[in-house]
């Protein structure tokens, strides 16, 4: 398997330092990044080896890897590093993946979240040149893939077990998925690299604009026909620790929220063809600090426009 998610470039020119490189892909030449991680590969497998071993899971390590790269890019303020960074990355990558054998997978936000706190986990990827071309390879990848892809890698729902609460799957199905994903993209990437993508920061912008809007009628008495309009007539909403229903669960459910007072707040919003994934904070009363989660994840799927199915995550209190 091939450990590079980008097209083969058509050349690698001995005369490119890193930096050079480096500063082209920040602008958008797709080619340069290809170079770049093609010059770097062997040295990148072999950290990746170092910490693993010789086993299957190398090469997907290397790809998670180079995902990160592509959406941390911006972020390397020293372009001659540009190797060291790489094999950082991977390293992290690596370790994560052991860390997952041996125990239940947590959050991994010095890998997935940008350095900035103040930047939403996808701001990085949409500022980016690149992140119109990896939304498109990743808007071409099978729905069920395409969930756990844009959670683990576009969103703070981000750690195995959130994302199999989310999605309703085992942990086991979170892995192989993302494991299928991954080497969907080496195609989808190559694919892409060249052809006119849609706007990636667009598509977000609107799934949160949607969202804020949501958010916004669910205090008024527009809230039902909000829900009308932008839900198809049998859509299924499946609400933690309840059997699926229908559009109306969602207006028992901001009833009993809202008669607790407590609030909803968007943190974050994501999208990709045919889904939407919104995360929202609780904020509960000072007399009832308890009363809800921390936070929600909203998993949409979506069809001309209108959500066909609703999935709810409650992010739980971390212990301690």
């Amino acid at each position: 398997m091939t450990t590079s998610l980008l097209p083969t470039p058509h050349r690698a020119p001995a005369d490119l330092s890193d930096a050079a490189l480096v500063h082209a892909a920040q602008q958008g030449d797709t080619q340069a990044f290809a170079v770049l991680v093609q010059q770097h590969a062997a040295s990148l497998r072999a950290v990746a080896i170092a910490t693993l071993g010789y086993v299957d899971e190398v090469d997907d390590a290397v790809q998670d890897a180079l995902l990160v790269a592509l959406r941390k890019l911006p972020q390397l303020r020293d372009p001659d590093a540009a190797g060291p960074w790489l094999r950082s990355i991977v390293r992290t990558s690596c370790l994560m993946l052991v860390r997952t054998r041996r125990a239940t997978p947590v959050a991994e936000p010095e890998l997935l979240l940008p350095a900035d706190p103040a930047l939403g986990p996808a701001a990085v990827l949409e500022r980016a040149a690149t992140g119109d071309w990896v939304q498109q390879a990743v808007s071409e990848l099978a729905e069920p893939v395409r969930e756990v892809v844009v959670l683990r890698y576009f969103s703070d729902w981000s750690s195995y077990q959130q994302i199999a609460q989310l999605c309703g799957v085992p942990v086991d199905t979170v892995r192989s998925r993302l494991r299928d994903g991954r080497r969907a993209l080496t195609g989808a990437l190559q694919r892409s690299a060249s052809a006119a993508h849609p706007d990636a920061g667009r598509a977000a912008e609107a799934s949160r604009s949607q969202a804020e809007e949501t958010i916004a009628a669910s205090l008024s008495d527009h809230y039902e026909q909000v829900l009308r309009e932008r839900y198809h007539p049998d859509a299924t909403v499946v609400l933690p620790g309840r059997q699926p229903g229908d559009r109306d669960s969602l207006l028992a459910a901001r009833d009993h929220t809202q008669g607790a007072g407590v609030g909803l707040r968007l943190r974050h919003a994501a999208a990709s063809r045919g889904l939407m994934v919104w995360e929202t904070d609780f904020l509960n009363p000072s007399d009832a600090p308890d009363h809800c989660p921390p936070a929600m994840a909203w998993l949409h799927s979506v069809r001309d426009g209108r959500t066909t199915r609703l999935r709810l995550a409650y992010r739980e209190p971390q212990a301690g």
